[in-house]
């Protein structure tokens, strides 16, 4: 796995404390190891990746809960200011049928007395608040608390398999892309280091070639002073020496700049000084942090293989679940559900000490979709449309995989190419400007000569530097190609030229 490349074994792994203090005066060493050491915990793109990682995660959990029971717990309490059943409660009319003694007629007493009780019962019952009997039910009252549950567990909706499946799919997904985040962390540092070493290199060369021009512009102006010079070559010989200095300058500026986006990539203060350690030349296997030895051999870069192509197969996937959500719209859902509460009316807000009654009951509920005006049918195109598109993306980035396979290779074989062309070819352009030196001081070849033969110097020195910074890299994306994204910005040369 990349998350291998970067854990570090080294001082300058993560944001040490050491590192934090860095006196921007001192100078800090940097090996190419502990670049990539430093690539990851500075990278803010690999932050993204896994903020993504974390996002596709809860929509994981979000996915899979509606498979599980969802419970509810509440507590309310309701004051009534007034309500419908207000009047029932004032006034006279509170009086209830209980004040009314039951009317028990008597055989025994005179006709005029059983009619005047009679009377005296029905005007009573007449008078009576019909309700206040019931002045115990909740209707009205002024203080309730309610404390419930509710359960519901879905038993059959078929979209639930399609939202997991989906959600699943974008979680490998967005897995894939922290690897590939990484992965192009780990190739741009060291193109970047190597780009910084490979404008050091130049720079040197310039230097070196404007020292150069120096000793020649003094041997000609010595040669002016005997006599054995004419002025021509004298201001050929300026001319040439001048010509060296903005070429200098040119290679300071891309020098800087290049050590600039090195920082820029560690998150490195850009005041800082840094001094770089591991060698151009060096051809060996790049030192990658611990865990990544022989990842060319241990890692599958056919092209079903590569991170791109397993991204466009996982949006197939997530396609085909969204399709069946889209499809299950249509079928019916079945849901059961259950809700159970304590309730009290107390006299007043803090009584809690009145009696709880209870209020249990049991759903279940059948969902059936009979018409959407058209909402599911679209759906369901959409859901179609996305999946052939997926499909159409998944064909095309294994095409891109293909190309980008070979193009890698070719690319690793060409430098590995140029690097083995230019062995030798400074030390023969040293020897020859040698040489042709020593002719010119003895009088007996021209400046046009020496000229060449400085130019050729310089070209041999700086093709051997870029073939050993192509090199580098190219071994690099090789290397980590499994999980490399498409199109990477350094696939191509340097851009210290």
């Amino acid at each position: 796995m990349i998350t291998a490349l970067c854990l570090a074994s080294i001082g300058l792994a993560g944001r040490a404390p050491a590192l934090e203090a860095q006196s921007l005066d001192s100078t800090l060493q940097l090996s190419l190891g502990a670049a990539l050491n430093l690539a990851e915990t500075a990278s803010e793109n690999v932050g993204i990746a896994k903020a993504g990682v974390g996002r596709s995660r809860g929509q994981q959990l979000q996915a899979r809960s509606g498979y599980f029971p969802q419970l509810t717990g509440s507590a309310t309490y309701t004051r009534t200011i007034r309500s419908q059943f207000s009047s029932l409660q004032s006034g006279s009319d509170t009086a209830g049928t209980a004040g009314c003694r039951a009317f028990s007629p008597d055989p025994s007493l005179p006709i005029g007395e059983r009619v005047d009780s009679l009377e005296s019962a029905l005007n009573c019952l007449s008078t009576a608040n019909p309700f206040a009997a019931f002045r115990n039910l909740p209707f009205g009252r002024e203080h309730q608390y309610n404390f419930g549950l509710s359960l519901s567990q879905t038993i059959f909706d078929r979209r639930l398999g399609g939202q997991t499946a989906a959600a699943n799919a974008a979680h490998r997904s967005a897995e894939i892309g922290l690897e590939s985040s990484r992965a192009a962390v780990l190739v741009d540092v060291t193109a970047a280091y190597y780009d910084a070493i490979l404008s050091d290199r130049l720079l040197s060369i310039a230097e070196s070639t404007l020292v150069q021009a120096e000793r020649t512009l003094r041997d000609v102006e010595l040669g002016r002073e005997v006599g054995t010079q004419p002025e021509f070559e004298l201001l050929r010989a300026r001319v040439n020496r001048d010509n060296q200095r903005p070429a200098m300058i040119q290679r300071q500026t891309n020098r800087d700049l290049a050590y600039l986006r090195l920082k820029q990539l560690l998150d490195l203060p850009l005041r800082l000084s840094l001094s770089l350690t591991t060698d151009l030349g060096d051809t060996t296997r790049i030192p990658l942090p611990p865990g990544a030895a022989d990842l060319s051999a241990s890692r599958d870069t056919s092209i079903a293989a590569r991170a791109p192509v397993r991204q466009a197969a996982e949006a197939v996937r997530a396609a085909e679940g969204r399709r069946q959500v889209a499809s299950g719209q249509q079928l019916p859902s079945l849901k059961l559900s259950s809700t159970f509460a304590r309730i009290a009316f107390p006299s007043s807000t803090f009584d809690l000490g009145t009696e709880f009654v209870s209020d249990w009951n049991v759903a279940l509920r059948l969902e059936v979709p009979l018409f959407t005006g058209g909402r599911i049918r679209g759906d369901k195109m959409v859901a179609r449309a996305d999946l052939d598109q997926a499909r159409l993306q998944l064909e095309q980035s294994r095409e891109l995989a293909a190309l980008e396979n070979q193009d890698v290779m070719s690319q690793l074989d060409a430098a590995r190419a140029r690097w083995d062309a230019s062995v030798g070819t400074v030390e023969q352009a040293t020897r020859a400007y040698e040489i042709a030196e020593v002719r010119f001081r003895e009088g007996i070849s021209t400046q046009t000569e020496l000229s060449d033969s400085r130019l050729l110097l310089q070209q041999a020195q700086a093709n051997r530097a870029q073939a050993a910074r192509d090199l580098q890299v190219a071994k690099v994306r090789a290397d980590l190609l499994h999980d490399l994204p498409f199109s990477s910005p350094t696939s191509g040369g340097s851009a210290v030229r």
